[in-house]
């Protein structure tokens, strides 16, 4: 298990140092489950009246809250981005692959960088591109063409499909394709052609990824993620879609073709986008939220029914399928006011 000294920690993440630097961390934990030899964290001064009772061998806290502190401390401006570092500083996670399995098939046309890591089964097809210290896990398959920055993992069974294009140090999650066909047909008299899709997917440079996500190529230019992105699980980037430098997708979102996403935007769970149309940069959107139209100011927006009871949501629906009739009503109510006047 990796470890650090409080002192050693508290020079890396530029934080003040409150206490015994000799003392060893080796874990974060939870302030009510922290203990000896973990280090916790406190982001919000409302839990300040937990410090007391805690057990771990140093927290993280702002300057405000330090007099609330019993033991050791370091001090910074930003507790939960401190929690965050020192979660890559004791990072035990392995690596997805370590050398060239024998399974492995990699074909005599591509091109590897140095440390390049391939696990058993994975496929990676002519003319692709490795960077160094690239690693493939197990099972993935790694198209024709394909070209992955320095640094980039990808998880098992992640599927990158040829001519896409992926920055340095991205991270893919296992289950996730990249470069499948957008969703392009023509109508023939009831009879739909497929058209080919023959853009790419480029992705910059730092971008995550989440399993089981989704990313189309472009039907004839490309689909385009920009750098710094991050894309949680199971979301749908139809083709030709474009996502600004560091916007942050949630769950389960699903975006059309055609739609540009600006950038530092923050995108809640499970929200649906309608394609062909501009989201500016700076914009918020609450979980589950339907986007049909273009968003043209920065700013926080949201859609969708909060959760009511059972009773109280059946008389809400029984309404809104009433609102037609209720607004013709109204309009007529209206007339026989400016009738009258």
């Amino acid at each position: 298990m990796a470890s650090i000294t409080l002192a050693e920690l508290a020079e890396k993440l530029g934080a003040e140092l409150h206490g015994d630097g000799s003392v060893q961390i080796s874990a974060i934990a939870g302030m009510d489950k922290a203990g000896e030899g973990q280090i916790t964290f406190l982001s919000s001064s409302k839990y300040r009246k937990h410090l007391a009772e805690c057990q771990a061998s140093a927290v993280m806290v702002k300057e405000a809250d330090l007099s609330y502190c019993t033991g050791n401390a370091l001090v910074l401006k930003d507790p939960y981005l401190g929690y965050a570092l020192t979660a890559q500083l004791l990072d035990t996670t392995p690596a997805c692959a370590v050398d060239i399995a024998p399974s492995a098939y990699v074909s005599p046309t591509a091109k590897l960088g140095n440390g390049v890591s391939v696990g058993h089964n994975a496929v990676i097809e002519d003319g692709v591109e490795l960077g160094d210290n690239v690693q493939v896990g197990a099972g993935c398959f790694v198209g024709k063409n394909a070209t992955l920055g320095a640094n980039t993992r990808l998880w098992a069974n992640v599927t990158i499909y040829h001519n896409v294009v992926m920055g340095d140090s991205c991270l893919v999650q296992s289950g996730t394709v990249i470069g499948s066909d957008g969703f392009g047909y023509a109508n023939d008299k009831g009879r739909w052609m497929k058209i080919p899709q023959v853009g790419r997917v480029v992705i910059g440079d730092r971008v995550e990824i989440g399993a089981c996500t989704t990313i189309d190529r472009g039907a004839i230019e490309d689909t385009v993620i920009a750098d710094g992105v991050i894309i949680d699980n199971q979301c749908q980037i139809a083709h030709n879609v474009s996502i600004g430098e560091n916007t942050a997708i949630a769950g389960a979102t699903t975006m059309a073709g055609s739609l540009k996403v600006g950038k530092h935007c923050i995108i809640g769970g499970a929200s649906v986008f309608n394609g062909h149309m501009e989201i500016v940069d700076g914009v918020t959107i609450t979980g589950m939220a339907m986007v049909m139209r273009p968003i043209t100011e920065p700013g926080m927006y949201s859609s969708g029914i909060p959760l009511q009871t059972n009773k109280e949501w059946r008389k809400t629906a029984a309404r809104v399928l009433k609102i037609e009739d209720m607004h013709k009503r109204l309009k007529a109510v209206e007339k026989q006011l400016e009738d009258s006047e």
